[in-house]
Order: C-alpha cells, then sequence, then structure tokens
C-alpha cells in the first residue's frame, strides 16, 4: 500500500533485473505490494533479441497470475533491429493493461535529466546504477578492452545513482571491490545518493493508468 494510499493488488511487475534491489526495497518498506515480481537477465540491452524473448515470456507469465503489468523498462532498452520501434509496439500485443513506466532507462528511472546535470556539475558523468555493479559480468558481457576504451575513458568519473546504501554496504564490507570496479573502467567510481521518490512516482503513474 502506498502512502497515497493505493494499493498494487492485482498488478504484477515484469522488470529488468537491473533494478531488482530497488524494488524489493519497495517491497520491504510496505510500498509496493504488487502480487508478483517478475524479472529478465540484467544487461539485455546488449542483446535485442534476448531481451525481447525474455520480456514476452515474462510478460506471459505475469498474465497468469495479474490482469494488470506494469513494466520497468526504459524507452532506449530495445530497438527492434528490423523495423527499428521500440518496446512499447512490443508491448502492444498485450493490450491496454500492459504500461511501461516513462523512463528511458534505469538510470533515468532514479533520477530524471535535470537531476543528473545537477549532480554532474558540467562533469561528463558515465552514469551507474547498483544493479549495474552487482551485476557487471551480465551487463558487461562479452566486453573486451577495444569496447571499454571506446565507452569510459572520455568521461569524467562514473557516478553511482543509489538509493539503497548499496555502495556504502560495499565500501565497508569489501572495499577491493569497488577499486576493481575502477581499475576495470580506468574511471574514479564514486556515489551520490538518492531517494526512490521519483521511481515511486513512475510506478504510481502506471498504476493511476491501469486502475482507471
Amino acid at each position: 500500500m502506498t502512502d497515497k494510499g493505493m494499493s498494487f493488488k492485482g498488478v504484477s511487475i515484469v522488470s529488468c533485473g537491473t533494478l531488482r534491489m530497488e524494488l524489493k526495497q519497495l517491497q520491504e518498506e510496505g510500498f509496493l505490494d504488487a502480487d508478483k515480481l517478475f524479472f529478465t537477465t540484467p544487461g539485455l540491452h546488449e542483446v535485442c533479441s534476448d531481451l525481447k524473448e525474455q520480456v514476452l515470456r515474462r510478460v506471459g507469465q505475469a498474465l497468469e497470475v495479474s490482469d494488470k503489468i506494469i513494466v520497468v523498462y526504459g524507452s532506449l532498452c530495445y530497438v527492434d533491429p528490423v523495423d527499428m520501434s521500440g518496446l512499447d509496439k512490443l508491448l502492444e500485443t498485450f493490450g491496454p493493461n500492459v504500461r511501461r513506466i516513462k523512463a528511458q532507462n534505469c538510470v533515468d528511472a532514479l533520477a530524471d535529466r535535470q537531476t543528473r546535470e545537477e549532480i554532474a556539475a558540467g562533469r561528463k558523468i558515465f552514469w551507474l546504477t547498483p544493479g549495474w555493479m552487482r551485476f557487471k559480468d551480465l551487463v558487461f558481457k562479452d566486453w573486451d578492452i577495444g569496447k571499454i576504451n571506446e565507452n569510459f575513458p572520455k568521461n569524467d568519473a562514473a557516478i553511482v545513482l543509489d538509493a539503497i546504501g548499496y555502495y556504502d554496504k560495499l565500501m565497508e564490507e569489501d572495499p577491493m571491490k569497488i577499486l576493481e570496479y575502477s581499475d576495470w573502467m580506468h574511471l574514479g567510481v564514486e556515489a551520490y545518493h538518492v531517494t526512490l521518490d521519483r521511481f515511486k512516482g513512475l510506478l504510481l503513474d502506471k498504476l493511476k493508468e491501469l486502475k482507471k
């Protein structure tokens, strides 16, 4: 039950696994009382055919549990290689009771463009979420040194948008993992603490649409 008195009962969530920890946190807080959470493998934006297959399968499974589905994926996470259409066209086949949150990607789900610009303060940033750190081997699967050098060093720093205390806990329990991540990226990795308010708002927007 949300703080606005709305319930997610009758709704299931299909999400990219990169946001698993944030959604679990919302469950633990009592905000997200959805029927069931379904997750796809993190990092599928790199392999569109696998993303398409898993999203369609998870939505199908979710519809066996609930009549209404919220899909936690961004508009930039999938582009059909044939007709260049996005995830929304793919989801249209399920009808109006399957809705995708209004965000570009998982980073945008935690902090909008204006907020990120304020955080960056003029620096060029490679944005991360805790899931991008925890599931590094999946998110950056098959990245070789060429791709690493092409994408990371042109930035001034990497910032983890952390709403769940993941970075601080890792720094306390296993700081070497952060150093190893930084060495692998050839970038300094720092955390910026955000709230889950934007993410909650995006979920609520779709809940309201589904409850109409």
